[in-house]
């Protein structure tokens, strides 16, 4: 699994790359970068891009279940960017475990994902 995480908007925009298999240690990675950007600014955007993704292990799926529901209310807007097949089950998944406005974003419209994302942003 590969995890990049890049802050923009002086942090409060999150651009998180995710490739491969979703492991727990991958959360242990990301999750303080969230948890100190939600300290700083309050509820934040995050991009996640999924690029060759292939979904969470079972200890994956426990940390991101655990990540939601810790965050409920400290994700603002969350984009999603990728494969269509992706589409239906993300937004799915993501919808209960947060109050965000969630929008899905084929690859090939990541710069519009972008325009969305930072849309309102300072």
């Amino acid at each position: 699994m590969s995890v990049e995480v890049r802050e923009e908007a002086g942090g409060k925009l999150l651009a998180i790359k995710l490739s491969g298999k979703l492991e727990k240690q991958d959360y242990e990675r990301f999750t303080p970068i969230v948890e100190r950007a939600v300290k700083q600014h309050g509820p934040v955007r995050m991009l996640v891009e999924l690029v060759d993704f292939h979904g969470w292990t079972l200890g994956a799926l426990w940390e991101d279940l655990k990540f939601d529901w810790k965050h409920f209310g400290d994700i603002e807007r969350l984009a999603l960017v990728g494969d269509s097949k992706w589409e239906e089950g993300m937004a799915a998944f993501c919808k209960p475990f947060t109050k965000a406005k969630i929008k899905y974003f084929e690859l090939t419209k990541e710069g519009e994902a972008h325009r969305w994302i930072k849309d309102g942003l300072a």
